[in-house]
Formats: structure tokens, C-alpha cells, sequence
């Protein structure tokens, strides 16, 4: 990865949104796409196929953001998850595949029967 240093980063309260422009490029993100692609090990695991998918986390919203050195951001949530550190690095990797990342993650819940909303799931019927 290349490491880049974010020009600017801004928190809109309001809309739970997170944008960082970096040299060329900018990113908007939802507290919820943070939220379930946290780079913590609660949500990634410790390995390969060790990931915790995140359901429910529609309504997350980001009460602090929080300097690590000059690599990065700890993002604290107001459902209490504040671990992982998002690098510069995972900011852009996030922005620059985030549809698909998006897409993924959608499918996960559909597939195991999860929804977006808090404290709902989805019941399929069998033909």
C-alpha cells in the first residue's frame, strides 16, 4: 500500500457521514459502512475466515473521532465499539472499493438471514 496523508477530514454530525480528502481523490463514508468494516478484531477476526459479520448497525452513529499518531483515526461509536485503529492506507482502500465492499457486506446479511435494522432479522420461507 502507499501511505498517504489525508488534506482534510471532516465529521458532518447531521448526516453521520465522514469525508477525507486525500491529494487526489476524496471519500465520503456512512457511520455505518465504518462501523461494519471496522479493521478491529472483533469484527475481522484474527485470521482468514475468522470475520464477525456486523448486523443491525443502520441507525450507529460516531460520537468521537480520535488521532493515532500520524496514521490514522479511532473511531468510537455510540454502540460502545471503539477498537481498530482505520489507517490512512484503509480509509483509501475503503473509498476506492467501496461499492463493492458494499455490495458484499449486503449480500452477507441477505445470505445469513440479517438486516441492517437493530434488533430484527429476516425469516425466509422454504418452496
Amino acid at each position: 500500500m502507499i501511505y498517504m496523508t489525508p488534506k482534510r477530514i471532516q465529521l458532518k454530525q447531521q448526516s453521520q457521514t465522514l469525508l477525507i480528502d486525500f491529494e487526489n481523490e476524496g471519500f465520503t463514508f456512512t457511520a455505518e459502512f465504518l462501523r461494519v468494516h471496522s479493521p478491529s478484531a472483533e469484527v475481522k477476526g484474527h485470521g482468514p475466515g475468522q470475520e464477525v459479520l456486523q448486523y443491525g448497525k443502520k441507525d450507529v452513529l460516531i460520537s468521537q473521532l480520535e488521532r493515532a499518531g500520524n496514521y490514522g483515526l479511532k473511531i468510537h461509536f455510540n454502540d460502545g465499539h471503539n477498537s481498530g485503529i482505520y489507517t490512512w492506507d484503509y480509509f483509501f482502500e475503503l473509498g476506492k472499493n467501496q461499492e463493492n465492499l458494499w455490495q458484499a457486506y449486503l449480500q452477507k446479511l441477505h445470505n445469513a438471514g440479517q438486516s441492517r435494522e437493530r434488533d430484527t432479522q429476516i425469516v425466509k420461507f422454504m418452496n
